[in-house]
């Protein structure tokens, strides 16, 4: 199995052991060095996942490791010698040890050498913001409650998550021609996601709140960014052509087993779907949300496209 590593990159505020941060640009390269835990074990080939506590910023796949050795300041507790401390914004004093609860206004400091490492991951990188938030992300760790910088987990644990967050906008061929080695004996393959689907995402989560379009409230993790044309084709985000949808209504969605009657507007659900009660029971029920009348045009289209002949 393909080793992954979530790290936690937060650019300049990004402190560990009370340093003085680093210079991470997410999409080329993360740095550390050796007073962090698992310094050592990130390797070529690993697959790199970026996040900033709160949600997924992008993943990639280690092309390149940079080692090399600095003179490094480290701040600690005055009191009990611990770096266990951190900047505080608005109170005074200004530090608080997280070990002994001491208060300061300036920190102790010496100087150690330490090895540095920079990863070097920016060929395949691919930005996943909106895709998953950062309890989502921490229990896909092999340690879901570990507070360390950097975590490792499973790619395929991750994959996964990122497959079911994005629907069809992530195709993963995992046995095409896509598939590239690298170092370590692991493979990974070339990924195609749609240019803008996040900000689409979030622009339909502020104009119509976390609700499926379908069953109603939902927790914005399990709504997806429902295009209501095929998007393959056309390349582009209309106004109003899409809606939240659940995960999976957007996938019974897109292959027709639900749509909307465009002369009653009311939820249509195909036969085969009966047997299921969840998905029986919004068979001639509205909408839960106000359809605009350019989404009932699209939707009449996709009602056209996939009903049609039946």
């Amino acid at each position: 199995m393909t080793t992954a590593w979530l790290v936690l990159a937060l650019g300049e505020n990004r402190e560990h052991g009370g340093n003085d941060g680093y210079d991470d640009n997410p999409a080329v390269h993360y740095s550390w060095d050796s007073t962090v835990q698992n310094h050592a074990r990130l390797a070529v080939g690993d697959v790199i996942a970026l996040w900033d506590r709160k949600e997924l910023i992008g993943v990639s796949v280690i092309e390149a490791i940079d080692t090399d050795t600095a003179e490094k300041t480290v701040y600690f507790c005055p009191q009990c010698q611990k770096s266990d401390i951190k900047r505080r914004q608005r109170r005074t004093p200004a530090y608080r040890c997280g070990q002994c609860r001491a208060q300061f206004d300036t920190p102790a400091r010496k100087t150690k050498a330490v090895t540095t490492y920079r990863s070097l991951h920016s060929k395949v990188w691919m930005d996943c913001r909106g895709l998953l938030s950062g309890a989502e992300l921490r229990a896909l760790c092999d340690s879901p409650k570990s507070q360390l910088s950097m975590r490792p987990a499973r790619w395929e644990k991750l994959r996964d998550a990122l497959l079911e967050a994005a629907g069809e906008e992530l195709p993963l061929d995992l046995e095409g021609d896509g598939w590239a080695p690298i170092p370590g004996g692991h493979k990974i393959s070339n990924v195609r996601v749609r240019v803008g689907q996040s900000a689409f995402r979030s622009r339909l989560l502020r104009e119509q709140g976390e609700q499926c379009a379908v069953t109603g409230a939902a927790p914005a993790a399990v709504l997806e960014a429902a295009h209501l044309y095929s998007y393959a084709d056309s390349g582009e985000h209309h106004d109003f052509g899409g809606l939240l949808l659940r995960r999976d209504i957007h996938r019974l969605f897109d292959i027709g087993q639900i749509a909307v009657d465009p002369h009653s507007g009311l939820i249509d659900i195909d036969p085969s779907l009966h047997s299921y009660p969840l998905y029986a029971r919004l068979h001639g029920q509205p909408l839960a949300i106000q359809p605009r009348p350019e989404h009932k045009v699209w939707l009449e289209a996709h009602w056209l496209s996939k009903r049609s002949a039946s």
